[in-house]
C-alpha cells in the first residue's frame, strides 16, 4: 500500500511495517541527467572520433550518428541502473535512486522499459513531455515511470542508529566471513537497509504470523544477496539473521571494538 503526503512517499508493506521515501524534485531529477547526459555526450563523441564515419558515409553518417547516441544513452541508462541498483552517475552524486513504486524490489524490466521511454520523454525537445507529466503526477513520475511503474527518490545518508535497541548482544556469526560482510555492505541499499532497520524496531506492533513472514522475507532476501557458509547461520531464526545483518551494515566495528569469539 503506498500514499503521498507532500514530497515523501509512504509505503506500508502487507505485514504492517511502514516506511516513508522522500520523492527526488524535478530540479534534482534535471541535475542528476545533466550530469549524465554529459557522460553520455562524451562517450558519443569518443565514438564518433574514433570511427570517422562522416569521413566515410558522408551522408549516411548522420543517421548512424542518431542510432549511436540513442544506444549510448540507453545502454548506459540500463547498465548503470542495473548494476547499481537503480542509480546512475548522475543519481549517485545527487543521492537519487530509482525504485519500485509498491515497494517491491526493482526488476530488469521495469529498468528497461523507463530507459526506452526516455526519448519519448525528451519530446519535443528539452525533456518538455517528461517535464509536464513529472508536474502533473502526484509522484513526480515521467511516462518512463509511469509505464514502468517506477518513482525516484532522495536517498538521505545514513545515520548511526542507536543499535542498543534491535541488537541482542548474541554473537553475531556473520563476522567470521569480513570479506562477506564487505561485500554485503556494498550489495544492500540504503533503502533495504532501512526497511530491515525499520522492520526490527516495530517487530513488536506486528502480529505473530505477519512478523514470521516478513523477516522470513528479509532474510532470504539478504541471502541471495551475499550468500553465507552454511555453518555460520546454522540455528540462526530469520530474525536473528536480520538482526545480525543490520548490525554488521550499520556498525563497522564489533561493540568494543575487539572480535568476538562464540559460535
Amino acid at each position: 500500500m503506498t500514499g503521498i503526503h507532500s514530497n515523501v512517499m509512504q509505503i506500508k508493506t502487507p505485514e504492517g511495517v511502514a516506511f516513508s521515501l522522500p520523492l527526488a524534485s524535478p530540479i534534482a531529477r534535471l541535475l542528476a541527467w545533466s550530469v549524465d547526459l554529459g557522460l553520455i555526450a562524451l562517450a558519443w563523441l569518443a565514438l564518433v572520433f574514433a570511427l570517422g564515419l562522416s569521413l566515410v558515409l558522408g551522408g549516411l553518417a548522420t543517421a548512424i550518428y542518431y542510432l549511436a547516441f540513442f544506444a549510448i544513452s540507453v545502454g548506459y541508462g540500463i547498465a548503470a541502473e542495473w548494476f547499481w541498483r537503480g542509480q546512475t552517475f548522475g543519481k549517485r552524486l545527487l543521492r537519487l535512486r530509482v525504485v519500485d513504486a509498491q515497494g517491491f524490489r526493482l526488476q530488469f524490466n521495469q529498468i528497461v522499459m523507463r530507459n526506452l521511454l526516455r526519448f519519448v520523454d525528451s519530446l519535443p525537445a528539452f525533456y518538455l513531455i517528461g517535464g509536464v507529466a513529472c508536474l502533473l503526477s502526484r509522484r513526480c513520475q515521467r511516462l518512463g515511470d509511469l509505464a514502468a511503474n517506477t518513482v525516484v527518490v532522495h536517498v538521505p545518508k545514513l545515520s548511526q542508529p542507536d543499535l542498543d535497541a534491535v541488537v541482542s548482544g548474541k554473537f553475531n556469526s556473520l563476522r567470521k566471513h569480513p570479506h562477506l560482510v564487505a561485500r554485503l555492505r556494498q550489495r544492500v541499499s540504503p533503502t533495504e537497509a532501512a526497511l530491515a532497520l525499520q522492520a526490527l524496531l516495530r517487530r513488536e506492533q506486528m502480529d505473530a504470523n505477519g512478523r514470521v513472514a516478513l523477516f522470513a522475507e528479509l532474510a532470504n532476501h539478504f541471502r541471495e544477496l551475499t550468500p553465507f557458509p552454511a555453518d555460520t547461520t546454522e540455528g540462526i531464526t530469520d530474525e536473528q539473521y536480520v538482526r545480525n545483518v543490520v548490525e554488521v551494515i550499520y556498525r563497522t566495528d564489533p561493540p568494543g571494538g575487539a572480535k568476538a569469539k562464540g559460535a
